[in-house]
């Protein structure tokens, strides 16, 4: 009797996912894909990610709990964004336009696609509207010209679980190498094990603590009242003459220099909260450097020594403010396990500082992401979707699923 329920279930599948739907049945069907994957053994995700200035496309491969990576690809526009400083939304958007096809078509040539993905994943925010518009559109045109189900991702969350993978996984560099790949997988029963886990997301645009009791649940518990961490990287780095992006321009620097020479503010290092603040450690660098300040009341020389020791003194001023709000974060709450995520994740001195702290705090594992992941990128956001199908997240009509620049980590 079961086997003929199972039968009946799987064949009901096949024929959902091989034949052309009406917008009545697509409303409906949306709405069954969530006991559909219960029952599927295979499932392979195209994710798409456009978040800001990398375009991303990437294929996984579900095998119930298991997951195999068969693609990640990665297009960086920071060659294009140079010379203006920072990103430019509408130059951005043209990139994406460009490379999004691209990708899509050196994918297909490369991988075995088997019939096709049989779910599609998009970032629809948080992040730069033209650009998070550019790759819904797309998503939404692939999604009605496959027939397929489109899953809405929160950017952040990709962050969260691709901290979660084995860092050997991102061993590619971001090449298509399915003999490299293929060996490389990680059990969803795995990540539940990890769990509570607290979060620390420090990028260009966020810097949070985030709570998760659980697999899908996210609390956001301190975040930055104005600029992001990665924001005043770029800022400070611009102060002192380094190229863009500022993160690891400084952060090159900070090797050669003097980290106690100048004494910067640490804000809100003894608030009572675990919210952040650094858009007055920015002024404070702004300040010294042309002199206004009671220490230095003349215009600082921009000499080579005096740019290494600024930005070793700006970065161990923002990686004490960001580990000390952790750590006090982590004794509150006591979780199983730390994550750090973004962009700012690849900064070694960020990396070591907190393994260090986190070594002394009992019962409390430390998960750092490989720096190749910490910069936007597909992968995640498919790793995104595979956990919420199984957590039954409800999937999208592609005509309903719209950009979302300011989506919080914790909206419903």
């Amino acid at each position: 009797m079961r086997k003929a329920q199972a039968r009946r279930r799987r064949a009901g599948v096949a024929e959902i996912f091989s034949r052309k739907l009406s917008v009545t049945e697509s409303r409906l069907g949306i709405t069954k894909v969530r006991s559909w994957f219960r029952y599927l053994n295979l499932m392979k995700i195209l994710a798409i990610e456009t978040s800001c200035d990398e375009t991303g496309l990437a294929l996984i491969e579900g095998k119930g709990d298991q997951i195999n990576v068969l693609a990640n690809l990665v297009s960086s526009q920071i060659e294009t964004h140079r010379p203006y400083g920072g990103v430019v939304p509408n130059l951005a958007k043209r990139e994406h336009q460009k490379t999004l096809p691209l990708l899509w078509q050196q994918l297909q040539a490369t991988c075995d696609m088997g019939q096709v993905p049989d779910l599609i994943a998009v970032t629809n925010g948080p992040g730069l509207a033209p650009c998070l518009w550019t790759g819904v559109n797309f998503a939404q045109e692939l999604a009605k010209k496959l027939n397929k189900p489109l899953v809405s991702i929160n950017h952040l969350k990709g962050h969260i679980y691709v901290a979660l993978l084995e860092p050997q996984i991102s061993n590619f560099e971001f090449r298509i190498s399915k003999q490299a790949l293929n060996s490389k997988s990680k059990k969803l029963n795995e990540l539940k094990s990890q769990f509570p886990i607290l979060s620390l997301i420090v990028s260009g645009g966020h810097t949070q603590l985030v709570y998760s009791k659980r697999l899908g649940h996210y609390e956001i518990i301190g975040e930055t009242l104005d600029d992001a961490a990665g924001e005043a990287f770029d800022k400070v780095a611009k102060l002192i003459g380094l190229g863009y992006p500022g993160g690891p321009e400084i952060s090159k620097l900070a090797i050669k220099g003097n980290p106690l020479r100048f004494n910067l503010p640490r804000p809100m290092l003894n608030s009572k909260n675990f919210d952040f603040s650094f858009s007055g450690l920015k002024t404070a660098v702004l300040y010294l450097v042309k002199g206004m300040t009671p220490e230095h009341n003349k215009p600082l020389k921009l000499t080579q020594k005096n740019k290494a020791d600024l930005a070793a003194s700006f970065e161990q001023t923002v990686v004490d403010v960001l580990v000390s709000k952790t750590i006090a974060a982590a004794k509150e709450y006591n979780p199983k396990t730390i994550i750090l995520g973004g962009g700012v994740a690849a900064n070694q001195n960020l990396r070591k500082t907190l393994k260090q702290h986190t070594d002394k705090l009992e019962n409390i594992r430390m998960i750092l992401p490989d720096p190749k992941l910490t910069t936007d990128n597909a992968l995640m956001i498919a790793l995104a979707a595979f956990a919420e199908i199984k957590l039954l997240k409800p999937l999208k009509n592609p005509a309903d699923l719209k950009a979302e620049p300011n989506l919080r980590l914790d909206q419903k």
